[in-house]
C-alpha cells in the first residue's frame, strides 16, 4: 500500500506573524512548525505502515527551508520526500495551492492520500477536499480514528458530540484532526538516516499537468482585503464586590447583551 501525505509548514505563531506589503504572509522572516493537523495525519501513516509494511510518502509545496520540515517527517518514520517549490507558485491560496498539489500527485503512485484538516494559518479546511475534487477522488474529513480493511478505509469522522463511521474503497482522500493520535518523536538514528536521503524537488516545469491561469498569486481568486496581527484585548472591567452581588452583577451583564 502507497500513503501520500500531503503536510504543510506554517508560522509558529509563538513568535508572532509578520506580513507582506500585499498582505500575504512573511514566511521566509518566521519560525516554522509543521502543522498540528499534518502531524497527526503523518502519525496516522506511519502507524499504518507498522502494521501493513506500507510506503509513506510526503509531499509539500513552499519555500526551499521547508525541507528541514520534510527531514523531520523522513525522521519520524516516512520513507520518500517531495519539495514543490517555485517562485511562481508563491502567493497561493487555496484554489491554487490544490490545483498545484493536486498536479504533483499525479505524478506518484498513493492508495490513502492523508492531508491535514486545516492549517493553523490559514483555517480554510478546504485545501484537503479541494485536492481530492482535482484527482476525483471520495473524500473523508475529519477523521479521529483510521483504519485500512483489505482495498477500504474505515473512518470515524467527528461530528458535534458523536462519530460517523464511514467506509470507502481505495483511493481515497482522509483529512485527519490534530486530535487523532499524539505523534512520534524523531530518534537520532531516523535523524541520522533523513540527511542521508535526498529530497525529491519540483519546480514548476516538471508539472506537467497543470495551468498556469490557476498557480501563485495571479491564479488565486481569493483576494485579501486587509491582514493584521491578532487583536490584543483590553484589561476588561473590573469590579469588586462580595458573592452575592457578584451573581447579580453577572446575570444583569448576561440579560443586558442578551445572553440570557
Amino acid at each position: 500500500m502507497n500513503i501520500v501525505v500531503c503536510i504543510k509548514q506554517v508560522p509558529d505563531t509563538k513568535g508572532g506573524v509578520k506580513f507582506n506589503p500585499d498582505g500575504t504572509l512573511d514566511r521566509a522572516s518566521m519560525l516554522a512548525i509543521m502543522n498540528p493537523d499534518d502531524k497527526a495525519g503523518l502519525e496516522a501513516a506511519l502507524r499504518l505502515k507498522d502494521e501493513t509494511g506500507a510506503k509513506v510518502t510526503v509531499v509539500t509545496m513552499g519555500l526551499p527551508k521547508a525541507d528541514d520540515m520534510l527531514r523531520e517527517a523522513l525522521a519520524m518514520g516516512a520513507d520518500e520526500a517531495v519539495l514543490i517549490t517555485d517562485r511562481r507558485l508563491g502567493g497561493a491560496d487555496t484554489w491554487a495551492t490544490s490545483s498545484t498539489i493536486a498536479a504533483g500527485l499525479k505524478k506518484l503512485d498513493y492508495d490513502l492520500i492523508i492531508t491535514g484538516r486545516q492549517a493553523i494559518d490559514g483555517d480554510t479546511a478546504q485545501v484537503g477536499p479541494q485536492i481530492a475534487e482535482h484527482l476525483g477522488l471520495p473524500v473523508i474529513s475529519y477523521a479521529e480514528k483510521i483504519q485500512v480493511e483489505g482495498n477500504n478505509v474505515i473512518v470515524q469522522r467527528q461530528y458535534e458530540d458523536r462519530y460517523h463511521e464511514i467506509k470507502a474503497q481505495m483511493p481515497c482522500l482522509v483529512t485527519a484532526l490534530a486530535e487523532l493520535n499524539e505523534p512520534r518523536y524523531m530518534t537520532p538514528g531516523g535523524i541520522f538516516d533523513a540527511f542521508d536521503k535526498e529530497v525529491t524537488v519540483w519546480g514548476r516545469d516538471d508539472l506537467t499537468d497543470l495551468d498556469d491561469a490557476n498557480i501563485g498569486l495571479a491564479g488565486s481568486p481569493t483576494k485579501i482585503a486587509k491582514a493584521s496581527d491578532k487583536v490584543r484585548k483590553g484589561a476588561g472591567e473590573k469590579v469588586a464586590l462580595d458573592p452575592k452581588e457578584s451573581v447579580e452583577y453577572i446575570v444583569g451583564k448576561l440579560k443586558e447583551k442578551h445572553v440570557i
